[in-house]
């Protein structure tokens, strides 16, 4: 028999309750934002690295190899997955 997956990776549910925050809201009494509201709106998130925005993915890794890594990184003062990103782009330029 094959295993079903629970995860919630791809946004789905798999029970049928529907959640609160996904039942109909009706929105209909909120005023419009003016142009220049807009235009002052701050971007949530982390801003894009380089010429194109960086891709979220979930891996799994060992968990002495994360600590590892945290430790690094916190040793050159950066984030760990600001080094994992260095370490893997280093890697498959080695390899050309």
């Amino acid at each position: 028999m094959a295993k079903t997956s629970t995860s919630s990776a791809g946004g789905r549910r798999t029970g049928k309750s529907v959640p609160a925050t996904r039942r109909r809201i009706d929105y209909s009494d909120i005023p419009r934002l003016a142009d220049a509201q807009l235009r002052a709106a701050k971007r949530l998130g982390r801003p894009p690295i380089g010429e194109r925005t960086r891709q979220l993915v979930a891996i799994r890794i060992d968990p002495d190899v994360l600590e590892g890594f945290r430790k690094e990184a916190e040793a050159r003062h950066m984030g760990y997955q600001t080094l994992m990103h260095d370490v893997l782009a280093k890697y498959l330029s080695a390899g050309k």
